[in-house]
């Protein structure tokens, strides 16, 4: 599968929110516990931009979207404002195939000179490929909330990562 990585356009939603919405229902990535509607996901959209430190890419095969990575802001507070949390989703049939890797280099990448200077992802555990993810691309671990959440019947611990935006 080929696979073209690029900014996520308004119309890639109904893909966003078919991924997202499979990652609710199927795993523990997203503390959401119900499924996310069309016009929800249209709010958040609304905090990407093609240019600047919010940025929503994907990756496509042809037409359908396989995945996407963003950075958003990690915290309302001001003192935050150089800091951003990133994410990657991919659709069930697209794991294991270096597409989160590829989303994440170009994001990263993108990053440089947008006045971002931090990046801090979670992952919930367990999720070694995830780990391994983050670790290869120069991040390392803060620490692990111990069962912080809980969704479902299960309690979920989630190891925090960070890096610079721009490593030396």
């Amino acid at each position: 599968m080929t696979v073209d990585l690029r900014a996520g356009v308004e119309d890639d939603l109904p893909a966003l929110l078919d991924i997202y919405n499979h990652h609710v229902r199927h795993g523990y990535a997203t503390f959401d516990e119900a499924e996310v509607s069309l016009a929800e996901r249209r709010a958040w959209w609304s905090a990407y931009s093609p240019v600047g430190a919010h940025r929503l890419l994907v990756a496509a095969a042809g037409r359908r979207v396989v995945g996407y990575a963003t950075s958003s802001a990690y915290r309302p507070h001001p003192a935050f404002r150089h800091t951003v949390e990133t994410s990657v989703y991919l659709a069930p049939d697209a794991v294991g195939r270096g597409f989160g890797g590829r989303l994440y280099d170009r994001l990263l990448a993108d990053l440089s000179g947008t006045g971002a200077h931090r990046v801090v992802a979670a992952v919930a555990l367990p999720n070694d490929a995830s780990v391994g993810l983050h670790l290869s691309r120069g991040f390392t671990i803060v620490g692990t909330f111990t069962g912080y959440a809980v969704k479902g019947d299960r309690s979920i611990s989630s190891t925090w990562f960070e890096r610079p935006v721009v490593l030396r």
